[in-house]
């Protein structure tokens, strides 16, 4: 066993909304931590975090990317996730397993909506948070804003650690409260920096931050909280544990400052995330399932114990092959004369590294520990959300990431036919590699529907597919999956005599078609008395209306929500069959569906909208444009949450339409809810649509 210990690591998830500056404060860490000689820029494409080709086309953060840093004795695990909602996925991920989450919040835009998808995502991980206020040298920085707005939407525990010297273009430094000690930085970006005291304008703003801290991280030790409350003072290593102990706890937010560009108070930050970012052992054991009982478990950050990981990620890189990230949460294992086992699928994969990774760079190493996050290269069968162990020992599972529901669709269409070919093993190994996504052949409308987070992952996708697999689509809009139903009841006979010489054929049903109610599918029901019907054509008859209402005659949509009784009939000793039965119900079902006031249903979806007050009003008046319901409202500090019920065929550009209408603030999520009758106006275009493609087959 090597000397590393789970004490000494630091894991944290960067996260916030798009444009806050996390890639360039992930540079800024980089650089003054010596690991880089001079900064990236987003603009430039010359990032760390950045660096797949459509990244640095776009200048956005797509993927999640994995920087590792050594400072102070301590090995930093930083997870630079995308701000953009159509990349949330990569943010939850790295949430999960992160043992931090530090948060940032621009000092010019405040509290945004990604900022609280990313608030949200840490509560249910109960994941603890600092807040981190960047870009401070902007015009319109506005700190002591940001931290009213982040203590009313949040918490009133984001408290402030640091306060900024200066703002916008005179911001020059921080103030350490716990420290006492204020950082005046040279304005060349250099990183350089004066220790001193607390300037004399600000000691009493300090002072009162301090005793802000003090109260709340007394509460973390009995002892020491009396010793407060009798005044004595609290400070040097009974301060520390207990602020630690408080940021782990959630009980202290901490509320850091700084600005990336001018790369003024990075280096204090890197020293808090050494200094007090919880280890694996604060954070204590982890919630898992057993293998053997089924019941829940708790896994110790233990390095003697059997070793367990979960895999988070999965990215193909053109160099490498495949790599599969991984958190690991107990035990310890070499690369050496060792394999894995996948404990969901019961594989063993084979390990030749591990990688400590920075960017696309992997440094090589043997061993692995309790609160480790590296990659390994070439795992066959582990996928993300799987539990990787040493075989023998694998006794539990971790939940699954559970990934935001896709909600923007498309029908992709294969340019060729080599494309065709080559469509199914890349999109095997895009889904593979981006768990947001999903794609089906729709069985009710033949459509490959491809569906992610908003066009913006839709084009990256397929972008990627182009350049990795030489696979060429086109898309369209989706067809939506309509159904047909009967609104009241009907009798048809349906009666096949065909004699044409030789063998005949005769087959005679009468069926009465009832409707159901909604979403109670199909029931067959077998009347015939007196054997009008022999008991062996009548299972040909059901089986011929299964079938036929796959196509409805209304529209050519599946018919639900009815009952069929076959309640008479008549047969033929010699001509009659199975095929003939089933041909005289064909005829039964299309003139008996058309008899009962036949009507098209649709798809009505449940959607939540996240919107900054400002443009409720827009977004309801654009529900109402839509057909669609209006459910409910509720406050989540500046943003509401506008919740209604909208048809499918109105949804499918929502994505696109809400960006644009909220200037990109604006987020919602969709799920299936239950089918409804079609407006007759709309029902008539949609069948006369029907009826034209038929003409032109």
């Amino acid at each position: 066993m090597g000397s590393r210990q789970p004490e000494n690591t630091r894991s944290f998830a960067l996260v916030a909304h798009g444009g806050a500056g996390k890639t360039a404060l992930a540079e800024a860490m980089l650089f003054d931590n010596g690991q880089i000689s001079r900064m990236g820029k987003t603009e430039s494409g010359n990032t760390v975090s950045d660096f797949s080709s459509e990244e640095q086309k776009r200048q956005i953060s797509i993927s999640a990317s994995l920087l590792t840093l050594e400072r102070g004795g301590k090995l930093l695990f930083a997870l630079d996730a995308p701000g953009f909602a159509d990349f949330t996925g990569e943010m939850s991920a790295a949430i999960r397993v992160a043992d931090a989450t530090l948060l940032l919040v621009s000092a010019v835009g405040g509290v945004e909506v990604q900022t609280g998808r990313a608030w949200e995502y840490a509560a249910e991980n109960d994941a603890p948070v600092v807040f981190y206020i960047s870009k401070m040298d902007r015009e319109n920085a506005d700190f002591a804003k940001v931290l009213a707005d982040v203590k009313e939407q949040f918490s009133n525990n984001a408290l402030p650690v640091f306060l900024p010297i200066g703002a916008e273009a005179s911001f020059k430094g921080v103030v350490d409260v716990l420290k006492g000690k204020s950082y005046v930085y040279a304005q060349d970006g250099s990183g350089k920096f004066t220790e001193g005291d607390v300037p004399a304008d600000m000691a009493d703003a300090a002072s009162a931050a301090k005793e802000a801290l003090v109260e709340a991280a007394v509460e973390m030790d009995d002892a020491l909280m009396e010793r407060y409350l009798e005044g004595e003072p609290v400070g040097g290593d009974d301060l520390t544990r207990v602020v630690r102990t408080a940021i782990a706890k959630r009980r202290i937010l901490p509320v850091l400052t700084g600005s990336a560009a001018t790369n003024v108070g990075v280096h204090q930050l890197l020293d808090f995330i050494v200094e007090y970012f919880p280890s694996p052992l604060d954070r204590g054991p982890t919630k898992a399932e057993s293998t053997d009982k089924g019941a829940a478990v708790e896994v110790a950050p233990d390095v003697s114990a059997p070793f367990s990981a979960l895999c988070f990620k999965v990215m193909v890189d053109p160099y490498v092959g495949k790599l599969s990230f991984i958190r690991v949460y107990s035990g310890t294992l070499s690369s050496e004369g060792n394999n894995i086992y996948n404990v969901k699928k019961g594989d063993d994969e084979r390990i030749s590294t591990f990688k400590f990774m920075t960017g696309k760079e992997g440094k090589d190493v043997k061993e692995v520990i309790a609160g480790d996050i590296v990659a390994i290269p070439k795992l066959q069968s582990t996928k993300v959300g799987h539990t990787l162990a040493t075989k023998g020992a694998a006794t539990c599972l971790y939940p699954h990431i559970e990934f935001p529901l896709p909600v923007y669709s498309v029908a992709v269409i294969a340019k060729t036919r080599a494309d065709e070919d080559k469509l199914g093993n890349a999109i095997t190994k895009t889904l593979e590699e981006d768990r947001s996504l999903t794609f089906e052949k729709n069985p009710e409308t033949h459509d490959n529907v491809l569906s992610g987070m908003g066009d913006l992952h839709i084009d990256i996708v397929l972008a990627k597919m182009k350049e990795r697999y030489g696979v060429e689509l086109d898309t369209r809009t989706p067809q939506v999956p309509y159904r047909e139903t009967i609104k009241k009841t009907s009798e048809a006979q349906g009666k096949h005599k065909k004699q044409s010489g030789g063998h005949g054929q005769y087959g005679d049903v009468s069926i009465r078609y009832i409707p159901l109610e909604r979403g109670a599918g199909f029931e067959f029901v077998d009347k015939i008395v007196g054997g009008a019907i022999p008991k062996n054509y009548i299972p040909a008859v059901e089986k011929g209306l299964r079938e036929y209402m796959e196509k409805g005659p209304l529209a050519g949509f599946p018919v639900v929500d009815f009952k069929a009784e076959l309640y008479f009939g008549s047969y033929h000793d010699v001509d009659s069959s199975e095929m003939s039965f089933k041909l005289a119900t064909r005829l039964s079902f299309k003139k008996g569906i058309l008899d009962a006031s036949p009507v098209l249903l649709e798809p009505i979806m449940n959607v939540e909208v996240i919107v900054p007050d400002q443009y409720m009003g827009d977004v309801m008046g654009d529900f109402n444009s839509r057909r669609g319901r209006i459910m409910g409202m509720e406050a989540r500090g500046r943003l509401q949450v506008v919740k209604a019920q909208v048809p499918l065929a109105e949804m499918f550009r929502y994505a696109i339409i809400l960006r644009s209408m909220t200037s990109g603030q604006g987020n919602f999520s969709m799920a299936p809810s239950h089918y409804e009758e079609v407006p007759s106006d709309i029902a008539k275009k949609v069948i006369a649509a029907h009826k034209q493609e038929e003409e032109e087959e």
